[in-house]
């Protein structure tokens, strides 16, 4: 159990995020006492807020990073099973994938209702942990709002301060940093208001997601979902689980933050199923099945991120996702299933492997596009090079 806890807080995220929190909580406590010493009854009101923030901040926190995301249980399968055939199954897990349930990973787990894995709180963010993290976004950002002003304030007065002295000037803060001093808060101000936009960007996006109840996952199964439909002509696909705003707030939103439901059966709306994306999901995985094709390496690729040796373009336009970059040697047999305009997204396959084998130590990520040639063209969907327009259009 302590090994545990150490281990999930022993991360670079997590140390950074409480690292910051610590700096700019006490370079701003610092710079508070002198600016507008909590003496007085509004410095005092003013020090019980800014601790209010910072409290809270570090609660929520250490909750969503220790409390977790919620996980399947091992072999898990639904109770009917009948309903087995509505459920991709997890290789992995060695069982059925529950509506809303994605495996990470990185945590080596399916997780419920996953949204995302947040490096900062070295967990994934999903049902068990949703309200937590969003309040942690909420009290970082009014934190650091709060603390900008402060150590903003506290700075004037300090580039003016013998200004202040030699004019005889009264009723006005005296606040003595020193060159060493001036130099940190201008860092922690720094710190502070870069959290402010971060993550004030990433509380807007948990406020949308909260809002439509549409995890980041679901927003691409639907994309692909509507995607796939417009070009059979077919009424766009129904998301099951918004319910309207208020409802999708209910769902997430607690007083305590503790998780509502058992992260499994899930509300929906008139006409859907607990099924409905779950179904949509196999029909999408039997297409990208269908469209694959093998590409067999002919240039050795690193791994490394941005592989100058492939040209510029190849640099500029790689994949906007954490998805791992696939390690390749000539002679490689990779099995594509999505692409770019310069990389390409497959599995290397491992013949020597048997099939358990092979789902342990499965090799999947992008790599550049000129490393491969295409090595079989079955059918028109066999072609990554070829755009969704050109395709429809020989149809």
């Amino acid at each position: 159990m302590c090994f545990g806890v150490f281990k999930r807080l022993c991360h670079l995220g997590p140390l950074t995020a409480l690292g910051i929190i610590k700096f700019v909580t006490g370079m701003t406590m610092y710079c508070s006492g002198m600016w507008w010493p909590s003496s007085t009854t509004g410095g005092f009101v003013n020090t019980m807020f800014f601790m209010a923030w910072s409290g809270l901040t570090f609660y929520n926190l250490l909750s969503a990073m220790f409390h977790g995301p919620g996980y399947l249980s091992l072999n898990w399968t639904p109770e009917n099973p009948d309903d087995c055939k509505y459920l991709q199954k997890c290789a992995i897990c060695h069982g059925y994938k529950a509506p809303r349930s994605h495996h990470c990973r990185k945590c080596g787990r399916c997780v419920q209702k996953k949204d995302h894995h947040c490096p900062w709180i070295n967990n994934c963010v999903g049902w068990g942990n949703h309200a937590h993290f969003t309040y942690f976004l909420f009290y970082a950002t009014l934190g650091c709002m709060h603390a900008s002003i402060v150590l903003a304030c506290a700075m004037y007065r300090a580039l003016y301060r013998n200004y202040y002295l030699v004019n005889h000037i009264r009723n006005v803060p005296i606040v003595n940093l020193g060159l060493m001093g001036l130099g940190l808060t201008v860092l922690a101000l720094g710190f502070a208001l870069g959290v402010v936009v971060a993550v004030g960007m990433l509380l807007v996006i948990q406020v949308r997601v909260i809002l439509s109840n549409q995890t980041a996952v679901e927003d691409w199964i639907l994309e692909k979902a509507n995607s796939r439909r417009k070009a059979r002509n077919q009424e766009p696909f129904v998301y099951p689980y918004d319910l309207g705003w208020r409802k999708n707030v209910a769902q997430v939103v607690s007083l305590n933050g503790q998780p509502i439901g058992d992260g499994i059966h899930w509300p929906v709306r008139d006409g859907c199923t607990q099924y409905s994306l779950t179904i949509e999901q196999l029909k999408q995985k039997e297409e990208k099945q269908l469209r694959a094709c093998h590409y067999q390496i002919i240039k050795p690729f690193s791994g490394y991120w941005f592989p100058i040796v492939f040209g510029l373009k190849v640099c500029y336009g790689f994949p906007c996702t954490d998805e791992p970059r696939l390690k390749l040697d000539i002679g490689d047999v990779i099995r594509v299933t999505r692409w770019r305009k310069h990389w390409l997204f497959g599995e290397k396959l491992q013949p020597d492997l048997t099939e358990e084998q092979q789902v342990v130590f499965r090799q999947r990520g992008w790599f550049p596009r000129p490393c491969g040639v295409l090595v079989d063209t079955e059918d028109e969907f066999s072609m990554p090079d070829r755009s969704r327009s050109t395709m429809k259009k020989n149809k």
